[in-house]
């Protein structure tokens, strides 16, 4: 990480400097950040054509508003820019029954990375033939459901798991049914632009069948050898959050000789080759994403180039956008608790102290742990009201027993923000519900879709109830009162205008 997770005080490290001059406008929305239906009326946020404090008081805080038209709108965008291809919503950046119904309804495919989240998808009404199954260290069970359910592909990702796969897979087809359609999936060796923990096509790690020291083509050799599966074509994914196309360039040349390999190799052409997601988005504004027609224009290019060097028909082509999709639509809303000014030295003026607010709020590393465990950069507004009070350092932080709580490490907010006032975060729509936890028994908050001045409910706000059920002690004795399991909405509502 750049900074310790305690803060610029802790470690030896000398605290940052201010986080570049504050802006004109402390309550100014990014159009490339926040969601497309984002206003400010009389000073107030709205999302959707409804109010974040009505929002607020309706559904308590932490919130997370998914503004349906952003989400559905940037489907749109890559089904009409990959026209011809396959779009798959990777669901891991989050995925309900709801989200589920959109995305069939719309016409993409869907990729699941564990036998639950195929479930959900297959619960929800989506159509078996649109999923994949990802994933590295597939079940006998989470197998069993894509075999039954007759899913589109599953995503190969070891040699253990190909032999898992083929009894299956025989049984099947000697009961009559069709061999099960495979994808193999090729490390390639390029390492994304990006985050260590979430670059995944270097050789160093759990993901995918080395190029380098041959596994993919004698995993593809397997598979051929097996009547019970089909091979259907090849996969690739080179990391997260990449604003570059030139690394899918590399990985399309690298994998489609792999396809030529395995022509040479077997006498197969392969007619699928799903090129993975990853694409970036923008947390900030000066983040710079590529749009959708840009890298399916590129992409296009360079599969059909190397195609044609060597002498292979071009495949049908997927791409695997899921943050790209699902984060700029939504907001979180907290409620901030305590302001707590921190003198961190001088400032550069003669006895002028640096001061650095910490803004505690209602929720923190259980409903986004990004920051801490990517150090990963959001933004926030003020959202209730608008304010002309000056710049003011702070650091919004949440409210559990550790130092690195951090949502959004340095910002500038105006400085006079109080307790009961409502904090928005930005872009926080991919993976923050999805790796939402119970750490210190907070409660993983709802999720409210807005459009069109409607809010509905998509998920619902966990209460202490569903929680004391899961313990084997705790199970059977009386559920707690309501205000301990929700809180009332006159107290979500706190003291913000």
């Amino acid at each position: 990480m750049r900074a310790h997770p305690a803060g610029p005080l802790h470690a030896g490290i000398a605290p940052p400097p201010a986080t570049g001059p504050a802006p004109a406008d402390l309550g100014a929305l990014d159009p490339q950040v926040w969601p497309r239906s984002a206003r400010r009326v009389d000073g107030e946020l709205h999302l959707g054509g409804r109010s974040v404090t009505e929002l607020a008081r309706e559904h308590g805080t932490p919130l997370f508003v998914l503004d349906e038209g952003d989400f559905r709108g940037r489907a749109a965008d890559f089904a009409g820019a990959f026209a011809g291809a396959d779009v798959h919503y990777a669901s891991k950046a989050f995925l309900c029954g709801q989200v589920a119904r959109w995305v069939a309804e719309d016409g993409l495919h869907l990729d699941a990375c564990s036998g639950n989240e195929l479930a959900l998808a297959l619960a929800a009404g989506f159509p078996a033939p649109r999923i994949a199954l990802h994933g590295n260290n597939k079940s006998l069970v989470e197998l069993q459901l894509a075999v039954d359910a007759g899913i589109g592909h599953v995503v190969l990702d070891s040699f253990d798991e190909i032999d898992r796969l083929v009894p299956l897979a025989s049984a099947r087809v000697s009961a009559g049914g069709r061999p099960v359609p495979v994808l193999i999936r090729a490390t390639v060796g390029i390492e994304a632009h990006t985050h260590e923990f979430i670059a995944t096509a270097h050789e160093d790690q759990k993901f995918g069948f080395s190029l380098a020291t041959g596994d993919a083509l004698a995993a593809a050799r397997r598979v051929c050898d097996s009547p019970a599966l089909e091979l259907a074509g090849l996969h690739s994914h080179i990391g997260s959050q990449i604003f570059d196309t030139a690394g899918f360039e590399a990985a399309a040349h690298r994998v489609v000789g792999l396809m030529g390999a395995i022509r040479d190799a077997t006498g197969r052409v392969l007619p699928e080759l799903n090129l993975g997601g990853g694409f970036g988005i923008a947390y900030l504004p000066e983040d710079d994403p590529v749009a959708p027609g840009d890298v399916a224009a590129k992409l296009r290019t360079i599969v059909a180039a190397e195609c044609a060097e060597l002498g292979l028909p071009v495949p049908r082509l997927a791409v695997e956008p899921g943050r790209a999709i699902a984060g700029p639509g939504t907001v979180t809303l907290y409620e901030i608790g305590t302001i707590k000014p921190v003198r961190l030295g001088a400032s550069g003026a003669p006895g002028t102290p640096l001061v650095r607010n910490y803004v505690s709020v209602d929720g923190g590393m259980s409903d986004n742990i990004r920051t801490a465990l990517y150090d990963a950069a959001y933004t926030c507004v003020l959202a209730n009201r608008d304010s002309d009070a000056p710049p003011a350092l702070c650091r919004v932080v949440g409210k559990h027993c550790e130092t690195g709580d951090i949502l959004v490490r340095d910002l500038w907010l105006p400085a006079d923000v109080v307790p009961g006032d409502l904090l928005a975060v930005a872009a926080t729509g991919a993976y923050c519900w999805s790796m939402a936890s119970n750490y210190n028994y907070l409660l993983k908050p709802p999720v409210v879709a807005v459009r069109d001045g409607v809010a509905t409910e998509l998920v619902r706000r966990q209460t202490l109830s569903d929680v004391f059920a899961l313990d084997a002690v705790l199970a059977h004795m009386p559920a707690p009162s309501p205000v301990i399991d929700q809180p009332a909405p006159e107290l979500a509502a706190g003291t913000r205008s």
